[in-house]
């Protein structure tokens, strides 16, 4: 089984005072290479999740180009009635990026 095919990697995350993703900060594929950093907006994220995007925690690799090392997958969890964000296997009431520095 090969790599995953992701559609946007993200490298690190901002949260809100009440524990919401602000936004994200990470890199778009474009064809068969990615983009500069781009900040994606919470509300873009969700719409992306629901599209069914392949959405993954990682960080590029150091003079490597279009090469990233992945971590976890992302995904949009509905929990008491609220759309949630956390990466796979994480079960958590509020959005939760494990593994995916704060700034």
């Amino acid at each position: 089984m090969g790599r995953p095919k992701a559609d946007f990697i993200i490298e690190t995350v901002r949260y809100s005072p009440n524990g919401e993703i602000e936004w994200v900060r990470g890199y778009e594929r474009r064809g068969e290479v990615f983009s500069d950093v781009v900040i994606v907006p919470r509300h873009e994220l969700v719409e992306r999740l629901k599209k069914g995007k392949k959405i993954f925690a990682g960080r590029r690799l150091s003079k490597m180009g279009s090469a990233f090392e992945l971590s976890k997958g992302v995904q949009l969890k509905a929990m008491n009635g609220n759309a949630v964000i956390v990466t796979e296997n994480t079960s958590a009431s509020s959005d939760r990026l494990d593994g995916v520095p704060v700034i």
